[in-house]
């Protein structure tokens, strides 16, 4: 194959990306490790507090859908103490939140939670099952050497 000599040249192809440099390890600095969230983080601290959009709440969600049998307890296992999830199999044996029509969904009320220590929160919520209506409480504290939130104790009635 010839090539014509007036013919112009194909154009460079661009990048879409622009160029960045790759830089050096020098200029890399590593993240400062994560610590655990508390779970009253997202208090505000007045008296017309919303309700927690925290750790707690998202906990007593998941907590009520072992308890109602929408969700396997094995679940919550590594999000609780051995104790607590000898009590948690016991209350979901027992039956205690039972639906009493197949297509019945729970409805969680605000989640009330209170610091019992610096290192400690226990919470309750009221639970909606039809014509039921059931308290839930638990307590979180921090454990293990990475200090993850784990529920040491669990109540329903």
């Amino acid at each position: 194959m010839t090539t014509c000599p007036n013919r112009a040249a194909p154009p460079a192809v661009l990048s879409a990306r622009p160029y960045r440099s790759r830089g050096t390890a020098r200029d890399h600095h590593p993240a400062p490790p994560r610590r655990p969230r508390h779970p009253r983080t997202a208090c505000t601290g007045g008296a017309d507090r919303e309700p927690l959009d925290g750790l707690s709440t998202r906990f007593a969600h998941r907590l009520v859908e072992v308890l109602t049998g929408a969700r396997p307890s094995g679940q919550l296992l590594r999000h609780t103490t051995l104790d607590c999830y000898g009590q948690l199999s016991a209350l979901v044996r027992a039956g205690t939140l039972r639906r009493a029509r197949a297509g019945e969904r729970p409805r969680l009320g605000p989640v009330h939670d209170r610091s019992a220590s610096p290192g400690a929160v226990e919470a309750c919520v009221r639970v909606d099952l039809g014509t039921r209506h059931h308290m839930v409480a638990f307590r979180l504290e921090p454990r293990g050497p990475s200090g993850q939130w784990q529920c040491t104790a669990v109540e329903a009635r």
